[in-house]
């Protein structure tokens, strides 16, 4: 078979779904890696913003470090859904080591654009909770390298927490604006992890399509409150750091546009797989779909956490 068409398989449920090959993957890959680098520089031109030192580096590292935190929550809650079973190969461990390097990946990158050595960037306010998160990710490995993988939660709490802080260093009501990404943060990891570990199951499972249809139908029920979770979050935030008059003329703006976008058609592909799980039908590849375009919505959230805050550009 030709690397650049598509073949056939059969999905839990019976239904057959076209399935990308290589050439597709490496396509999407290669966009992804694209959109991460050069996502922070194209938004930002014609607005006037200042030019942010190792854009794409830093927007690849930090999107590498919410991957890493989703796969490894969303398996958490991906197994507690599937119950028993035959269950994937765990990701987890890999995952919290590479999330442990990006995150130390962003402490060398700081201290070259800072001009300051390795200890010096410890000091400083986000160094050192960047510190903070590479050392809960290999706490997070600990707990999975030990057999206690029920205990690496606590960990990814503090990676959790220490993001959002390093977020919010803003005079103005930083407390309210940690809290929500705390909030967002753990609802988008869950929903777009869980996702990902329970297509993974139900491909595991596919000879017996009623259990892997079981298990995306458990998903299905707690993704709607992740959704109403995120929708509410994401809501408050915009209105607080981001002014009206600068929704089209800032980067931060474009970026969470294109964001939102992609957030109401991964919500449609949701509600979509769960209307057709209440009624019977294989939801399978609407399930596939929406898992890529959260992988999207995640790229997207990391170059929004490297363009400039909006607010400079509002009072100028």
């Amino acid at each position: 078979m030709r690397a650049d068409r598509t073949h056939r398989v059969d999905p839990p449920g019976g239904r057959r779904a076209r399935v990308p090959t290589r050439a597709t993957a490496v396509g999407g890959a290669v966009l992804a890696l694209l959109v991460v680098l050069y996502g922070a520089g194209l938004a930002s031109r014609g607005t006037g913003e200042l030019r942010i030192p190792a854009a794409g580096t830093t927007s690849l590292l930090r999107a590498a470090v919410f991957a890493a935190l989703a796969l490894h929550l969303g398996e958490l809650a991906g197994a507690a859904l599937a119950r028993v079973g035959p269950l994937p190969r765990s990701l987890a461990l890999p995952a919290a080591l590479a999330g442990a390097a990006a995150s130390a990946g962003q402490i060398v990158v700081l201290a070259v654009v800072s001009d300051l050595d390795i200890a010096a960037t410890y000091g400083t306010r986000e160094g050192g909770l960047l510190l903070v998160m590479a050392n809960c990710f290999l706490l997070a490995a600990g707990c999975v390298g030990i057999g206690r993988p029920r205990w690496a939660p606590v960990a990814l709490a503090g990676v959790i927490l220490a993001e959002a802080l390093r977020a919010h260093p803003e005079p103005y009501t930083p407390e309210l604006g940690t809290a929500l990404t705390v909030v967002h943060l753990t609802a988008a990891s869950l929903w777009a992890g869980g996702l990902c570990h329970v297509l993974r199951t139900m491909w595991l499972r596919r000879a017996a399509p009623a259990d892997a249809r079981a298990v995306l139908t458990r998903y299905a029920r707690g993704a709607v409150w992740l959704l109403v979770v995120l929708a509410a979050t994401g809501t408050l935030s915009t209105l607080r750091r981001l002014p009206a008059d600068v929704v089209l003329t800032s980067a931060y703006g474009r970026v969470l546009i294109a964001k939102v976008v992609l957030v109401a058609m991964a919500s449609a592909l949701a509600l979509a797989a769960r209307r057709r799980l209440l009624r019977g039908r294989d939801a399978h590849l609407a399930a596939r779909v929406e898992l890529a375009v959260l992988a999207a919505v995640v790229l997207l959230s990391a170059v929004l956490t490297v363009v400039p805050d909006p607010h400079w550009l509002s009072t100028r």
